[in-house]
């Protein structure tokens, strides 16, 4: 089985229901269906060779989801291509992917140059779709092994890579998310994240259950409450810097999400004080998981009820089925329960490696173990606490440090909205320890102040010995802090923003 059937059998139970609503239109299951099935059969006419690359770069839409499942369903391979990302670098994965094919929309037209022969802009599908309806895609005999999709990935440091995402990995991902999260048809999922990332693990899980796909007008605070107080949406994944600012907004209250049942949130750490916040907003709602680019979003997952436990405040939760987790010693081997090493994932979610990047797959993966970078421990019940990226801990005078321990005591600070700690190079001690703070607004702290705070929680050794004030905190195109780019900023000139605040 593969996951372009989990939509077709959801289609034939679900014919008349809404699959995916936007502001502006209702698609149904059996709309949707003969829309894919029509793009899938015009991609092999354009290109017949099974397990060939289609980009896509577009905004979240419905022709979005549309377009992505065409590709799944005609056999092809899903390149995401982020649309808030440089020309230069969607022509890097455009030359080392050699798509045969581009769906893109107004935006994606305009960031990639060339390739016109490849095109086939959104305005298109109409037409592609009326050309071939009542068509089927022809099914190709393929391993659980081959690729579904290719995603470049560097997170907030290194060269991008692009992860081979099996079948398996979706298969996996697909059962997991309708076990662990209990999806059935009476949920409406809201898209207030794009598709190209996390959230892009969803849309297959909720279809095959016969749920429906909420798309929001933007990503404005008003038009994502919209689609929960209106729509009536179940369920979403968003980054915690959306959680935030929907928390922050005026006029917003947990009675704007009537319906919620599940708010997963996921892409960055969230410290344990903002859990309690969000619990505090939205009620027993909260969830999260953890996963990588390279075991996508959910080899561990903890649940609401879990969430609610103080004690698991700090963790990822437990292993999914299908999926091992061990931390193991530099040397690979595996630690005993409660001591820390790298965390390391086994099982069908993990990748069959980067794409044309042999010498970085054999790195990461090593007796069939991921090694996933990240630092870590598991408790005696098997819940996974994940402490830093392996490259990130900061070695201060002998002392390792754990960024997230000093970030998360920064965040208890009332004037504090978010923090990124992280080590610069010093003769004197090897390392020392840094910090950059965005404030909430119409707050103001020092930095002495800061590090009394610091040092009364956790003592010297972990205290910032620079404090660096932002008014936004440098992100990614998904709401990732990119601590390399503050780091830089700090190396190169950014001490002027230690002053007081």
């Amino acid at each position: 089985m593969f996951p372009i059937d989990f939509l077709y059998r959801a289609a034939q139970l679900h014919a008349d229901r809404i699959a995916i609503e936007s502001p502006t239109e209702r698609i149904t299951y059996s709309q949707l269906m003969t829309a894919v099935n029509a793009l899938a059969v015009a991609l092999q006419a354009q290109d017949p060779t099974p397990g060939s690359r289609v980009g896509l770069c577009a905004a979240n839409s419905s022709n979005y989801i549309i377009g992505m499942l065409a590709i799944l369903a005609a056999g092809k391979v899903w390149a995401p291509l982020n649309y808030r990302s440089t020309s230069s670098e969607l022509r890097r994965i455009l030359d080392a992917t050699t798509p045969t094919a581009l769906f893109i929309d107004d935006t994606g037209d305009k960031l990639i140059h060339g390739h016109e022969d490849l095109k086939i802009p959104f305005v298109q599908f109409p037409e592609l779709i009326k050309q071939h309806q009542g068509q089927t895609p022809k099914r190709h005999t393929l391993s659980r092994d081959d690729t579904q999709a290719i995603k470049f990935t560097g997170g907030t440091t290194g060269i991008p890579k692009g992860v081979m995402q099996p079948y398996r990995a979706w298969v996996a991902g697909i059962i997991n998310q309708i076990f662990g999260w209990k999806i059935t048809h009476q949920d409406k999922f809201v898209i207030c994240a794009p598709i190209s990332h996390g959230t892009g693990t969803y849309i297959v899980p909720l279809l095959a259950q016969g749920g429906t796909l909420l798309l929001c007008a933007s990503s404005s605070e008003q038009d994502v409450v919209h689609a929960f107080e209106q729509q009536g949406g179940t369920m979403t994944f968003m980054p915690p810097t959306l959680i935030y600012k929907l928390m922050a907004a005026p006029g917003i209250s947990a009675s704007s999400f009537p319906a919620l049942r599940l708010l997963i949130y996921g892409g960055a750490p969230m410290p344990t004080e903002k859990i309690s916040h969000t619990q505090a907003f939205f009620g027993p709602v909260v969830a999260t998981t953890y996963g990588q680019t390279e075991a996508p979003q959910i080899v561990t997952l903890l649940t609401p009820q879990d969430l609610l436990k103080p004690a698991y405040r700090a963790s990822v939760g437990r292993a999914s089925w299908l999926s091992e987790v061990a931390v193991m010693s530099p040397d690979g081997a595996q630690m005993p329960t409660g001591e820390m090493g790298e965390i390391a994932i086994k099982g069908d979610l993990v990748m069959t490696g980067y794409w044309k990047l042999p010498e970085k797959t054999s790195e990461t993966i090593k007796n069939g173990w991921l090694h996933t970078g990240d630092v870590g421990y598991l408790d005696k019940q098997g819940y996974l606490y994940i402490k830093e990226r392996l490259r990130d801990v900061i070695i201060t005078g002998g002392f390792n440090v754990y960024p997230i321990d000093v970030e998360n005591t920064l965040s208890l600070h009332e004037a504090v909205h978010e923090a990124s700690v992280f080590g610069v190079a010093d003769d004197k001690w090897g390392e020392t320890v840094n910090a950059a703070v965005e404030l909430k607004p119409g707050h103001s702290v020092t930095a002495d102040e800061l590090k009394a705070f610091v040092r009364e929680k956790l003592g010297p050794v972990l205290t910032p010995k620079h404090i660096y004030f932002y008014d936004s905190l440098p992100r990614s195109s998904v709401g990732k802090v990119l601590k390399t780019a503050i780091k830089d900023d700090v190396i190169n000139a950014g001490h002027s923003r230690s002053s007081a605040t």
